[in-house]
């Protein structure tokens, strides 16, 4: 079973530890790399550009070293206050974290988006890895690589490149782990040992229902989607009891995520509930209520009680 919990608190001595962002445009498999790096899911992932969508903090730590990857949700021009909110989280991992990973699509050439990240990152004094993903599906790697390096142009802070596949290719995905670590400033833990993320388990089963629907649903709508949990008891036989609601932004979403006879929802909840239940190593029970909060994307106080803020 996964840890999931926050806590502030110190080790002592000769330990190595430091915070490191892996930033990208949606959709260019952040986090899955954050999965493979701690051989665990903590960040939700799908076909779907702008699945994450706040910072999420993945913990590796060994005898000597802890390394806080911070997964942060695809750069894009924003479309509404929730885009806003998930531009400012990668502007404020950026401005304090000890190194950075930049995420590219070998499969295709830069984008906007791309020139984007890359004005953001190009002059920060910070140690930074230009890490080409999807090796293993991309035509030409080596010639996108050159155009992905020709855009951080006239940095002089340090950079180191490596192609991979995030999702098939775990040996160099430990290479990066270990290169990475290899930089960390001499620092006391930042976590104790033994979590793989700052969530508390209700935000990450939340987040699990959350990439499930994305999945099942079609077009714009799963971008009207927000999911939370909001209770989650332990019967004495062991099964886990959890209570989560999926939020829509119009009375007419609400029949599309229900689906005709309830099938569709029930096809969201039986797949986080498979989910669930593999990570969590427990049987669960999964009760999920359709809720209408109008409009919550351009919303603010709707944003915050989402736990978008």
């Amino acid at each position: 079973m996964t840890d999931f919990h926050m806590t502030s608190g110190a080790e002592s001595t000769d330990t190595h530890s430091g915070f490191v962002a892996i930033v990208g445009k949606p959709n260019v498999g952040k986090s899955t790399l954050l999965n493979a790096f701690l051989n665990t899911k903590v960040a939700p992932t799908s076909p779907r550009p702008q699945t994450t969508r706040r910072g999420v903090r993945g913990i590796h730590t060994t005898d000597t070293h802890q390394i806080v990857f911070v997964d942060t949700p695809g750069v894009h021009k924003p479309k509404d206050a929730l885009g806003k909110y998930m531009n400012h989280e990668v502007h404020a991992a950026l401005a304090d974290v000890d190194a950075i990973i930049w995420v590219v699509d070998l499969r295709h050439p830069p984008t906007d988006e791309d020139g984007l990240v890359a004005h953001q990152i190009r002059d920060l004094p910070k140690p930074l890895f230009l890490i080409g993903n999807k090796r293993d599906v991309a035509k030409y790697p080596e010639e996108a690589m050159k155009l992905y390096r020709a855009l951080l142009e006239g940095r002089s802070s340090d950079t180191s490149e490596l192609m991979l596949s995030a999702q098939n290719d775990p040996t160099a995905v430990m290479t990066l782990r270990e290169q990475v670590m290899d930089g960390l400033p001499e620092n006391p833990f930042f976590y104790p040992r033994g979590g793989a993320s700052d969530q508390t388990r209700e935000m990450w089963a939340a987040e699990i229902i959350r990439e499930e629907a994305m999945k099942k649903l079609r077009d714009e709508l799963p971008y009207a989607v927000a999911t939370r949990v909001n209770s989650w008891t332990e019967r004495e036989d062991g099964l886990q009891r959890i209570e989560g609601e999926i939020v829509v932004e119009k009375s007419t979403h609400k029949g599309m995520v229900i689906g005709s006879g309830g099938k569709q929802l029930k096809e969201i909840g039986q797949a986080a509930r498979k989910q669930l239940e593999v990570f969590l190593n427990r049987k669960v029970y999964l009760g999920l209520e359709v809720i209408v909060i109008n409009n919550w994307r351009e919303d603010v106080e709707a944003l915050r009680e989402l736990g978008y803020e």
